[in-house]
């Protein structure tokens, strides 16, 4: 089942940054976007979301997926770290695009929470203070928060950036599972080639050689050979 077809996307601000792109989003997929700074990743992100108009080109969501049910988890800046804010509220303010005009949560949104904080090993952490949690325990919180806003697919933006490296496996291992046993559909940007190659079921690659397709043909790709040669990555095979 289809959920998102770009078609002919051309994007950029003050100058183009990506010219024609197109691709197409299954339901289930797990999409690694790779490509060096400056390539357009954040900015396809952005388009994606509707929160920046394509110069050219669209972007069709399908298999009902609505743009307002799209879960993202953006970097976090410090300010956000030290958000004065309980795990609970911040989880549960991922409801805030269900409730309208409406001034409270419903017990139907805070038993989503719930269950979103519980998917994460979260729940038992509710009452503490967002600010006092370890940086992988916080990326957790913020993706309990995204799940509130969508089931069906979520947007991820470099998350395990800053993240020591067994917090970065943990939070692969968990975005992983939700692909795998939940299917939530996964695009995220990255620039850990390694974990694309261990984890993703399609890769693009933006910069001056545009590549997207099934992992495999990523890596027997010219534009992907260039890029495992400036990054390096040796896994290729799935992993929980």
């Amino acid at each position: 089942m289809i959920q998102m077809n770009c078609r002919g996307l051309t994007l950029g601000y003050d100058s183009v940054l990506v010219r024609d792109l197109s691709f197409t989003i299954h339901a289930g997929d797990y999409l690694y976007i790779l490509g060096e700074n400056g390539t357009g990743k954040s900015t396809l992100m952005r388009t994606i979301l509707g929160l920046l108009p394509p110069l050219e080109g669209s972007v069709v969501l399908g298999g009902g997926v609505l743009p307002a049910e799209i879960g993202y988890l953006p970097q976090q800046t410090q300010a956000q770290r030290d958000f004065p804010a309980t795990v609970w509220e911040v989880a549960l303010s991922g409801c805030q695009g269900r409730c309208g005009l409406r001034p409270f949560y419903t017990r139907a949104e805070k038993d989503l929470a719930r269950q979103s904080l519980r998917r994460m090993d979260m729940e038992r952490l509710s009452g503490r203070c967002y600010r006092e949690l370890s940086g992988g325990q916080q990326q957790r919180v913020l993706l309990a928060r995204a799940l509130c806003a969508a089931q069906k697919m979520l947007l991820l933006d470099e998350p395990v950036s800053g993240l020591d490296p067994s917090a970065s496996r943990e939070l692969y291992q968990v975005i992983s599972q939700l692909n795998k046993h939940d299917g939530v559909t996964i695009l995220m940007i990255s620039h850990d080639v390694q974990a694309a190659l261990c984890h993703a079921s399609h890769i693009l690659c933006l910069g001056e050689q545009v590549f997207f397709g099934p992992r495999d043909a990523f890596v027997r790709s010219a534009p992907g050979q260039r890029y495992l040669k400036q990054r390096g990555g040796v896994c290729l095979g799935g992993a929980d």
